[in-house]
């Protein structure tokens, strides 16, 4: 195990494992630029030719939004079903990986909670036209039926709670209701953990088929990501206008300050108060996994500083972070909760739809539950919004606009991710050290 704090080398690692996600954003980011330069053109000049490739455009993105939206459910029930169900039994997780879950989920749920407050004050000052929203919503009514009618229709308390648990599983895929989805894979998924261990064993097999092909199919769909993007942003510039770009700077910032924000003010803290350690320990300690974080975007690259500064920096207990680690690494993305928050009140005031507040609740719940199936590629929670939009009734189109931009909040998101990851570490790793540690180390 490598001691110290050897930045560099964490550095060279997480760049070798990032290769293939900077080469992706940037030809994504290109697309983006180069498709909001043809929309803004089409804007500013009425000319009939120009407008022919707008509408060329819009089948086109949409069209790989649904290649998208194919993946999302065998992706989500097979990710859920066996992170629940692949536990040999609920109690062999023990004591840690119980409270560790407990951790995970208050967290998330802070963490989308600050994304629904800071969020809507900020995007609420766009300047938008009404007339360009209208535009916006057409389309979106057009090529995605009765997704924007649907966020019209604003359900009671009761009928909230009612409808968490489908009647017809298959029909809650069918109408892209992913909450109840979401519920029923976790309740399959606990209920696997009591079957015998032949018919358990096979199903669980057949589920990391299916994880695994929808991975793959996912892969497929991301390789054709510029040419989505590309189609979505020309046909966003053509309607938008200058607005677009002032938007979409808006959404970066928003990002990336409320992610600085949940570890300065929530997770640094945290730690402090409750898990007995100093504030120049900690900040020390995870500062090599946030360099890997920040640099590589993927929070598996930034395992091994974690994993490091978790026995030399910390000195906690290595039997708790040597299990605890790789499960947050897989499990706990706290910066996707905050992204995809922000990202679905953002779309929201881009097409001009006004959320309730039970809208909102289904923003977060969802976007809690969806961030623990987030799959580790490159724009992997952006893609996991899809369920988030169509929840509170979104077009899921707005996804395509903000995996253009993502590469900034990724960067931010991600060390968010490994922050969290370090704090619950800090907090179960040290109540559970047999002996006394050195907090200044």
């Amino acid at each position: 195990m490598l001691a110290g704090w050897r930045v560099g080398e964490y550095l060279k690692y997480g760049a070798r494992r990032s290769l293939e996600a900077m080469s992706l954003a940037i030809r994504v980011l290109l697309a983006l630029v180069v498709g909001l330069a043809i929309g803004l053109g089409i804007a500013a000049h009425a000319i009939p030719g120009l407008e022919v490739i707008a509408t060329i455009a819009d089948p086109i993105g949409a069209l790989w939004v649904s290649a998208i939206r194919m993946t999302i459910v065998p992706l989500v029930l097979s990710t859920l079903i066996l992170a629940v169900g692949g536990a040999e039994d609920v109690r062999t997780v023990g004591r840690i990986g119980v409270r560790a879950m407990v951790l995970f989920l208050v967290l998330l749920s802070v963490a989308a909670v600050l994304g629904v407050i800071a969020g809507p004050p900020v995007v609420a000052m766009l300047a938008i036209d009404p007339a360009a929203a209208a535009s916006l919503r057409e389309h979106a009514a057009a090529s995605g039926g009765a997704i924007l009618e649907s966020a019209k229709a604003i359900p009671t308390v009761a009928q909230f709670i009612v409808d968490l648990v489908p009647t017809n599983p298959i029909k809650a895929a069918s109408d892209g209701a992913m909450l109840p989805l979401i519920v029923f894979a976790l309740a399959f998924g606990a209920a696997l953990t009591r079957v015998q261990d032949g018919p358990r064993s096979a199903l669980l097999g057949a589920l990391r088929g299916v994880e695994s092909t929808s991975l793959m199919l996912v892969r497929w769909v991301l390789a054709a990501a510029p040419i989505g993007v590309l189609a979505l942003a020309i046909a966003l510039g053509a309607k938008l206008g200058v607005a677009a770009i002032g938007a979409l700077v808006t959404y970066v910032g928003l990002v990336s300050g409320a992610s600085v924000l949940f570890c300065v003010v929530v997770l640094y803290p945290v730690v402090v108060l409750f898990g007995g350690v100093s504030l120049r320990a900690f900040a020390r300690g995870a500062l090599p996994g946030q360099a890997v974080a920040f640099s590589s975007r993927s929070s598996l690259a930034a395992l091994p500083a974690m994993l490091d500064s978790a026995r030399d920096r910390l000195q906690l207990d290595e039997r708790v972070t040597s299990f605890l680690l790789p499960l947050a690494v897989a499990l706990f993305r706290c910066g996707a909760a905050i992204g995809q928050t922000i990202g679905a009140i953002f779309v929201a005031r881009l097409y001009d739809v006004a959320l309730s507040p039970a809208q909102l609740a289904t923003i977060a719940i969802t976007s809690v539950v969806t961030t623990l199936s987030v799959p580790g590629i490159p724009g992997g929670s952006i893609l996991m919004m899809v369920p988030v939009l169509m929840s509170a009734g979104l077009p899921p189109a707005g996804m395509g606009i903000l995996l253009g931009v993502d590469t900034i909040p990724d960067m931010f998101r991600t060390t968010t991710n490994v922050t969290a990851d370090m704090a619950v570490a800090a907090l179960l790793g040290r109540r559970s050290s047999p002996t006394p540690t050195d907090q200044n180390a």
